[in-house]
């Protein structure tokens, strides 16, 4: 059951609150100064907060004020109930951070709405979120309850790339952020020697080339098709003004990005110290999740060699070896260059 605390001196108006609130199945505590509230915000730990601006001892400001400067608290989602007269003190609440405010004399309909509303955004912003479609649609609907992400992908061209194809090329200045209909794609960076190491895999469903047009520089991968692929491509101004759009949404990009760091950063490592022998392992075990989410147990991989080892950080001779093993362990089948995993659990606990 989730906790609100009414923080209200008139006493009507709290109990009205508090009898309104415990019929919506919430409990409720009451405060009848702001002083009080907050010493229960401190205690207690609610789910969310409703405060009058005007008050004795301490008004709904200094409430939030104080709140906010505690860790425990800081981010307890905050609603001012202000009476109509005060509606010039509104906008100097919802600039030190208020989430919401409700005009009195309200309707308890209204109050329900704008607490379940503002509670539900509090649950989203603790989920943690997908880097594919479905994390960026949560993000997008976030922004103000519409479906931005259709708004995005409808009514686009749709470029078609066949397969080997380069989309973007490292040094070129970004200008899309691209989604992935069909198809998968990879980027990838080359050394000064020609090797190749792919520094990200995409499938149906993935945004990609979000990054340079966050930080605002040129692309420092390119990007490839894999297989024929058809992309939908938004203009960067769109893209840009949905992240500008709402603090929070953007907030919660970047730890998606983050996220998408780290596990490149754990991929790197793991390139840099792992055997051969599981370096390879590690590779088929990624493409199977990466391209069979519904863990079906049949799955097949028609990748080059050269993207294989490219993937893996080795050469593509060693590659070739270590397949051969596999093989003749029967973790994997090969057929017409098809390489079909047989033994997935065994290649996921493969050692160094």
């Amino acid at each position: 059951m989730k906790r609100i605390l009414v923080i209200e001196d008139n006493r009507d108006i709290r109990e009205n609150l508090s009898e309104i609130l415990e019929l919506a199945n919430y409990k409720v505590d009451q405060a009848e100064n702001g002083k009080q509230g907050v010493e229960i915000a401190l205690q207690q730990r609610p789910d969310l907060v409703l405060c009058d601006i005007m008050m004795p001892v301490l008004d709904g400001y200094g409430v939030l004020l104080m709140l906010q400067k505690n860790q425990a608290t800081a981010n307890i989602p905050f609603i001012f109930l202000t009476a109509k007269s005060e509606r010039t003190e509104v906008r100097k609440g919802m600039e030190m951070g208020a989430d919401d405010y409700i005009i009195k004399p309200f309707d308890g309909t209204d109050v329900i709405n704008a607490i379940d509303g503002r509670l539900r955004k509090a649950a989203f912003l603790r989920e943690e979120i997908a880097p594919g479609i479905n994390g960026m649609d949560r993000l997008i609907t976030l922004n103000d309850g519409k479906d931005h992400l259709d708004l995005l992908k409808e009514n686009r061209s749709q470029n078609q790339y066949k397969k080997k194809q380069v989309i973007y090329t490292e040094g070129n200045l970004p200008s899309k952020l691209f989604y992935l209909r069909k198809g998968k794609v990879k980027t990838y960076k080359r050394n000064q020697d020609g090797k190749e190491l792919i520094m990200g895999l995409y499938n149906q469903g993935d945004f990609f080339g979000y990054l340079p047009l966050l930080e605002g520089r040129n692309y420092r991968e390119s990007a490839e098709a894999l297989e024929d692929t058809e992309l939908s491509v938004i203009p960067r101004a769109e893209f840009e003004q949905l992240m500008g759009s709402n603090p929070q949404v953007m907030k919660k990009f970047i730890s998606v990005l983050a996220k998408n760091l780290i596990e490149r950063e754990d991929h790197l490592l793991a390139t840099a110290y792992n055997s051969l022998r599981k370096k390879v392992a590690d590779t088929l075990v990624t493409l199977y999740e990466k391209y069979n989410p519904q863990q079906q147990q049949t799955f097949e991989i028609d990748l080059t060699r050269e993207n294989l080892a490219a993937i893996a950080g080795v050469a593509k001779e060693s590659m070739i070896r270590m397949l051969g093993e596999f093989k003749d362990e029967q973790l994997i089948s090969i057929t017409d260059s098809v390489i079909h995993i047989e033994q997935i659990d065994k290649l996921r606990h493969m050692h160094n």
